[in-house]
């Protein structure tokens, strides 16, 4: 079975909107989701966020095109009631944070992938930027 990441928003962003100098990493990253080396876990809230920016930025034709083809990449968590009582519940301050962390718990993840590794001090799963996670697979 391939490893799971949960990718948080930033870096769903950092791809979809080829953000520099972040792209490079999660590209890499999203490739080898393409080629089922590893599966990307996304939540929904990260879609409608993701959605949100891009088409601030660009226009909302690009936007949903460009979500269309990420989808194809990787696998979308459930969002349900149990999440939310966690997230309702958690320590967490940052009640978004609390859900994309109970969302990468639920669904199994290794780790998670993210920018702000602040967000998630409390997490028990390993978090890593896009950067470190490919240092990481170099190493083993």
């Amino acid at each position: 079975m391939s490893k799971r990441i949960f990718i948080d928003t930033n870096v769903m962003l950092d791809f979809l909107g080829e953000r520099k100098p972040f792209y490079e990493p999660i590209a890499k990253i999203a490739t080898l989701a393409e080629k089922e080396k590893l599966t990307m876990v996304v939540s929904p809230i990260s879609f409608a966020t993701v959605n949100y920016f891009i088409s601030i930025f660009e226009n909302e034709k690009i936007a949903r095109e460009k979500l269309r083809k990420f989808k194809i990449i990787c696998e979308i968590c459930s969002l349900d009631e149990q999440t939310i009582e966690k997230g309702l519940n958690s320590s967490i301050k940052d009640f978004e944070d609390a859900l994309q962390y109970f969302s990468a718990t639920e669904s199994a993840c290794e780790i998670i992938i993210t920018r702000n590794g602040k967000d998630f001090k409390k997490s028990l799963l390993p978090v890593m930027t896009a950067d470190e996670f490919l240092k990481s697979l170099n190493k083993n």
